[in-house]
């Protein structure tokens, strides 16, 4: 994604840090190049929006939810899979294997 312009701070930084942004888990630093990154590229203004809302959504929905530690784990592995270029298998990676059942 990107408008077709030189920025300082390019798109893809951008967009593989933006969960970052969005949860306050950088500097301020690097908030202030997010921000002004925002101000000269609407596709990268475009998905900030519309991830925001789908937190925001999430929040309202599930905010009041517990969720279990081991749900929490495999989305977590399932998100540094993704975010390391890794395929995602079709099945869970975490669970344990399967064991024969005796008969």
């Amino acid at each position: 994604m990107s408008c077709g312009e030189p920025h300082e701070t390019d798109c893809s930084e951008i967009l593989d840090h933006l969960y970052e942004f969005l949860d306050h888990e950088m500097p301020d630093s690097d908030c202030v190049k997010f921000e002004h990154h925002f101000e000269e590229c609407s596709p990268c203004l475009e998905k900030y929006g519309l991830e925001q809302a789908v937190k925001k959504l999430v929040k309202r929905c599930c905010g009041h939810d517990d969720v279990p530690g081991d749900l929490r784990a495999k989305v977590m592995g399932r998100i540094d899979l993704i975010r390391s270029g890794q395929a995602v298998p079709d099945q869970d990676v975490t669970a344990s294997p399967a064991t024969p059942q005796e008969s």
